[in-house]
């Protein structure tokens, strides 16, 4: 008769886990819902917006919501609406709200008024993408895109106001003017190669509808028609539309490309040793007479991938993350496109719930870049943003 009662206890445990793991979504809403609101007005700049949902800064977005940064006293960022570039409308209709629009006297008090720049992503946006009746896979005439000078003016402004800035990937790639890159790469001391790159899963044309056509269509003219891929592998493209490939097991030891992380970029920003990266990235140098790298890129290639990048005059190693930190101004070039996730804001309203981050994602999809947002852009983007903040809470030193 005694068994019954020694169940009980188990019993009642087994009902409180059950009614904590039913109400754990409600205390981490309620303790999102409790934090602290800080104003932290940042002037961010996408100008490659296809939809409403504003993809292309929606990590951002997540990073400012779940941190409870405003961009006034009480409202939160909205990534469909704050920011400067390109608006989507209804029926191939767009509206330009970039920096283009600004006289000097207005970017000047826009950086008096922004206490940071986030230059998110700058290829633009081009008529075969935008107007739905063309092929997306096919190049065409720009829209909209490329750094401008009012965009470059303004970020040397924010530099002279010792404020916060965050480039990325692209922001002085092609579509740039050559005469505006070199503005920036002096002001910040970034050189890029003139080469972008991706990891493709499959190198197949007749399996990868992703491959873009004009990617196909170089590479063929440049080698006598020949394209004998079929595997995994890193495709490069110049501004001079040269196209070199990768492919695993040819050229690569390891398929996709790695980011390896200092010291600084482990005990600092909380990031791994190292994590894959599957997506579009620049092959830059940084000056070390203005930033520090806080991660590497590196091309896992093998005798004769070393042989083919080296004849292209592309590095298998270079920097992923260049930082300038100093009392004079905060800079950070992120040379991938990390800030566009296909995520939504969702998992934002839930305190605490990068510590639930493994059930975001499928570890074992090549493709699924939700990982890295988790392991990586997250926390780093975090404690720049809180670094930052509470420097600006500091009394101004007479």
């Amino acid at each position: 008769m005694a068994a019954p009662f020694l169940m009980q206890p188990k019993k009642i445990f087994i009902r409180l886990l059950l009614l904590v793991v039913i109400l754990l979504p409600l205390w981490m809403w309620l303790a999102w819902r409790l934090t602290h609101r800080r104003k932290l007005v940042i002037a961010i700049i996408d100008k490659t917006v296809l939809t409403t949902g504003g993809q292309e800064h929606i990590s951002l977005s997540w990073v400012l919501n779940q941190e409870r940064f405003t961009r006034d006293s009480t409202e939160l960022y909205q990534p469909e609406r704050d920011y400067f570039g390109f608006f989507p409308l209804h029926n191939d209709k767009f509206r330009l709200k970039g920096l283009e629009r600004f006289g000097e006297g207005q970017l000047r008090r826009l950086s008096d008024d922004a206490d940071a720049a986030y230059l998110t992503d700058a290829y633009g946006v081009y008529s075969n993408e935008w107007y739905q009746h063309k092929n997306e896979r096919e190049r065409s005439g720009t829209i909209y895109g490329g750094m401008s000078a009012q965009d470059l003016y303004f970020l040397q402004q924010m530099k002279a106001r010792r404020k916060l800035i965050i480039t990325e990937f692209n922001c002085i790639g092609s579509p740039t003017p050559d005469g505006i890159r070199r503005g920036f790469e002096e002001s910040f001391g970034i050189r890029w190669s003139g080469w972008v790159g991706r990891y493709f899963e499959s190198l197949d044309t007749g399996r990868n509808k992703d491959l873009p056509g004009w990617l196909v269509n170089n590479y063929r003219l440049q080698h006598n028609g020949r394209w004998p891929f079929s595997r995994s592998g890193i495709v490069f493209v110049h501004a001079d539309d040269r196209i070199v490939i990768a492919e695993d097991g040819t050229h690569l030891d390891k398929e996709f490309p790695h980011i390896s992380f200092t010291e600084e970029g482990r005990r600092h920003y909380g990031l791994p040793a190292g994590t894959r990266y599957n997506y579009w990235f620049d092959v830059i140098t940084a000056d070390t007479a203005y930033n520090h790298i806080i991660a590497t890129f590196t091309i896992d290639a093998n005798m004769k991938g070393q042989r083919e990048l080296a004849a292209n005059g592309i590095s298998t190693s270079f920097p992923a993350i260049a930082a300038h930190t100093g009392a004079d101004y905060r800079f950070f070039y992120f040379a991938g496109d990390f800030c566009d996730n296909s995520m939504g804001l969702a998992t934002s309203y839930f305190k605490g719930v990068g510590y639930l981050n493994w059930l975001m994602y499928n570890r074992h999809d090549p493709q699924e870049r939700a990982s890295f947002f988790w392991k990586v852009y997250r926390p780093l983007v975090t404690r720049i943003l809180n670094d930052y903040y509470a420097i600006r809470q500091q009394p101004a030193v007479p």
